[in-house]
């Protein structure tokens, strides 16, 4: 192979004036824009366009300057290498993954050892120093990143496949790390993907960008999207981060914290962080010692650890920079363009640079409108499940267990990956990509929602379960597993082969209904989830989910634990409040967190929440709960709801219930909350909880004098709501029937008693009758009544039946949105007719 005549024609730009000839091999990245894919690359023509138009808007990014495809061809063409490499790109079987590595490894050689054009690598070397002088020093930290031309292209991401170098120092490790880009052009999984994609080998370039390295080796970094990655929900910006360079993250080496913000609210002022989940960041990769050692990862301290990598102000700034990009990049391609953002933290000047951006490419191409939905069988519950990480993606699958420590090890021993078999790793590389495209589930230990497994499960449509620790360990080779990633933010592997049906609707052939139609909504991780069905807002967000999952301690014991002397007790607490100072804070800040995620998937349409209505053996069960909840024969009827709120014993901890409200709607912006009172016996009771309510900053707006402020309902669930209804309707704004306890202390059974099982039924005479005079009083009164009770999700004649009768609004469980829709649209049907 010879590497010797080439054309002497180079070119290097320095200056601010545009020039783009087609003979260019170096120009600064300030010169380039979205024009420019053809010789700077997806990344780098994005870089440029955002130095040039977002610089303004305060936006930091990194300078640099540009390799062009140009200097790419250049090199192919002086090395004589292109017929070679496609001579071997032609040999390749690609069923066979060891065929594929085999001849990856041998261009990737023939690249790696071939000369530069002395005057190509003067004009490289000549800009490296260029830029050295910008930033006062003799020879600068820079990251070599690739810039492929058919990189985040609308019809094939091939975000990823190419190399980053990062902390590269001096003209020998630069001319290096440059010609490792270009052989990265042939890694095994980009031949394989433009072989998939029908791209000519040939056809695509390669650039090249130098820019500035950010010393996030002492500070913080991470990506962020414009939208939520998992259920295309576009009112939020997703933000994943950790401490050191971003290639942790990247790789999924460690699990990040995870930041969401709610864009109305930012954008109208508010502090909208809706959510803050603290990773595992127990590493991370850091400048390394010497010159033969760019980067190490070494461990992360334990007070690191255990607090957030970014303070809130940092959140809301990161947050608006990625709003602005999205709606540059929209505004600019005539549509919405969802954005995919790197950033980092400078360690040193503590400052915010954004250092890659690129549309994102997986939901911005699907077509809204389908409902397509996975659904565990019904006559078989799936057990416990063997282990938990976090979902990617929404389906589920089946497969036997291949677990691959290595890559080399597996293929070395002769045992190739089938088609539909469950990946179980470590963690994944771009490297796997052949492996992963023909797993039918992938399960790593290691990793977060913006790793690389996750990226690439989404693009190939494949589920995945990341971050679950030690599934290498707990699942065995050939094992029979079901992946499913179908109930919300957290992925279940169970034993063997469960039964699984995948629902497609097409919600545009829905009929059209009048009664409004609400939701139940009790786990915020599936709220985005659900904010594409039909609804006109939530007519149950249940507290005691978010308490039970998201806190898991009791109120009262989260404040006294100190004066109990209970040290397993205290130690149990500590450990649930990592990233929390304060008990208090940490109570109101989760809760106000799992109300605003809620209320933001459906904002602005209506959110009624409803305060905590635990009974003392379910409080008795939370953590420190023995230390306050009393023996009681039959807690249904017990010391529950608002006989709580107002009682010495538990008024403390109501008060921090509505403080998270208050949060919600004054801080964080969310004012579609409204706010319910459960199992309220008596007007007085009522009156004692405002009064409670009012102490604690929760004040109707009706009693301010103000028609938008806070909403007030009570649940009707107790006879005496419904023969009083008069008497509390001066006090609310509207009654949500709880149909499940009205029948049954209306028909005076225990409904979780087997014995009397048989009686209860939502539709008795009795029940009805109960419900035709509160909806009739209500609209008597000029106040809401709606219906949130199990009754409209079970029974479609039991929704038909409240629409005739002329309630304002009926709220059902999500999995039975569909069915009530066509109940309700037939019984309005026979009444226009009428």
């Amino acid at each position: 192979m010879s590497c010797g005549n080439y054309r002497a024609s180079s070119l290097f730009v320095i200056n601010s004036n545009r020039d783009m000839s087609v003979t260019a091999y170096v120009v600064p990245l300030r010169n380039v824009g979205l024009a420019d894919i053809a010789i700077a690359g997806g990344k780098n023509a994005s870089l440029g366009e955002m130095i040039t138009h977002l610089s303004g808007m305060g936006i930091r990014i990194p300078d640099g300057f540009v390799i062009t495809v140009n200097a790419y061809r250049e090199f192919i063409e002086a090395g004589h290498l292109e017929a070679e490499i496609r001579s071997l790109v032609k040999e390749i079987d690609f069923d066979k993954v060891e065929s594929l590595r085999r001849a990856g490894l041998r261009i990737r050689q023939l690249i790696r050892n071939c000369k530069f054009p002395p005057a190509l690598s003067a004009s490289i070397i000549e800009a490296y120093y260029a830029l050295s002088r910008q930033y006062d020093q003799n020879e600068t930290d820079v990251a070599v990143r690739s810039s492929a031309t058919a990189e985040d292209l609308p019809d094939a991401s091939f975000a990823g496949q190419q190399e980053t170098y990062l902390n590269v120092r001096g003209p020998a490790a630069l001319m290096d790390s440059v010609r490792n880009c270009f052989a990265s052009l042939f890694t095994d999984r980009a031949i394989s993907y433009r072989e998939n994609f029908h791209f000519d080998h040939f056809e695509v370039g390669l650039s090249v960008c130098v820019q500035k390295m950010v010393r996030s080796d002492l500070g913080t970094s991470g990506v962020a999207f414009s939208l939520d990655t998992e259920t295309g929900f576009k009112d939020v910006v997703v933000i994943n981060g950790g401490y050191g360079l971003g290639e942790m993250i990247v790789q999924g080496a460690v699990s990040p914290d995870e930041f969401i913000v709610f864009k109305p609210a930012l954008k109208a002022g508010f502090a909208s962080i809706i959510e803050k989940r603290l990773g595992v960041k127990d590493k991370l990769m850091v400048y390394g010692d010497d010159p033969d050692e760019r980067v190490k990862i070494i461990p992360a301290d334990r007070q690191m650890q255990h607090r957030f990598c970014l303070e809130e102000p940092m959140i809301l700034q990161l947050a608006d920079w990625v709003c602005r990009i999205e709606e540059y990049y929209s505004k600019v391609k005539g549509h919405w363009c969802p954005m995919d953002v790197e950033w980092a933290v400078d360690g040193l000047s503590g400052e915010l640079f954004i250092v890659q951006a690129r549309p994102e490419t997986i939901h911005s191409r699907k077509k809204n409108g389908t409902l397509t939905e996975y659904v565990l069988g019904e006559k078989i519950r799936p057990a416990e499940p063997l282990l938990k990480g976090i979902a990617v993606g929404s389906k589920i699958a089946t497969g036997k267990v291949k677990i691959m420590h290595s890559l080399d090890r597996r293929l070395e021993a002769g045992q190739e990956f089938q088609e539909g078999d469950v990946l179980v790793t470590d963690m994944t590389d771009p490297d796997w990509e052949p492996i992963m495209k023909k797993a039918a589930a992938i399960i790593t230990n290691k990793g977060g929602r913006t790793c690389h497994a996750a990226i690439v499960a989404r693009e190939m449509g494949v589920p995945a379960i990341v971050g679950c620790g030690n599934a290498t360990e707990l699942l065995a080779d050939g094992q029979l597993v079901t992946a499913s990633c179908a109930e919300g933010d957290e992925g279940f592997i169970y034993e063997g082969a469960l039964d699984f049906k995948v629902v497609e609707t097409d919600l545009h052939t829905l009929p059209r209904i009048d009664t409004p139609l609400m939701l139940n909504v009790g786990s915020p991780a599936m709220a985005f989830h659900y904010a594409h069905l039909p609804h006109s807002g939530v007519g149950l967000a249940r507290e005691e989910f978010i308490i039970n999952n998201y806190i898991g301690v009791h109120p009262l014991a989260l404040l006294k634990h100190r004066e109990l002397k209970d040290k397993e007790l205290t130690e149990a607490i500590k450990k649930k409040m990592a990233g929390f100072d304060q008990e208090e804070e940490f109570f109101i800040r989760k809760l106000s967190y799992g109300i605003a995620r809620i209320a933001a998937a459906f904002y602005p349409q209506k959110v009624i929440v409803r305060f905590s209505d635990f009974k003392s053996n379910e409080y008795y069960n939370l953590l420190g709960g023995k230390y306050f909840e009393p023996s009681e024969e039959n807690p249904m009827i017990g010391w529950r709801g608002a006989s709580r709120y107002y009682s010495p014993q538990y008024k403390e901890a109501f008060g921090l219930e509505c403080r998270a409200i208050r949060r919600v709607r004054e801080e964080m912006g969310l004012d579609n909350v409204v706010v319910m009172i459960p199992f309220c016996r008596t007007v007085g009771e009522l009156l004692k909880v405002k009064m409670v309510m009012a102490e604690y900053g929760l004040v109707r707006g009706r009693e301010t004098g103000s028609d938008k402020g806070l909403e007030l309902f009570l649940m009707a669930e107790i006879p005496s709501n419904i023969l009083l209804a008069r008497e509390f309707a001066r006090h609310i704004d509207g009654f949500s029937i709880g149909s499940n306890d009205l029948t049954q202390l209306t028909l005076g059974l225990d409904r979780d008693s087997s014995l009397v099982a048989h009686i209860y039924d939502e539709r008795n005479e009795a029940v009805k009758a109960l419900l035709r005079m509160l909806i009739r009083t209500a609209k008597e009164c000029g106040v809401k009544v709606g219906i949130c009770g199990q009754g409209p999700s079970d029974f479609p004649d039991f929704a038909q039946f409240l629409v005739e009768e002329g309630i304002d609004s009926i709220s059902v469980t999500p999995d039975s949105v569909i069915r009530t829709i066509k109940a309700i649209a037939a019984v309005e049907q026979v009444a226009h007719m009428e």
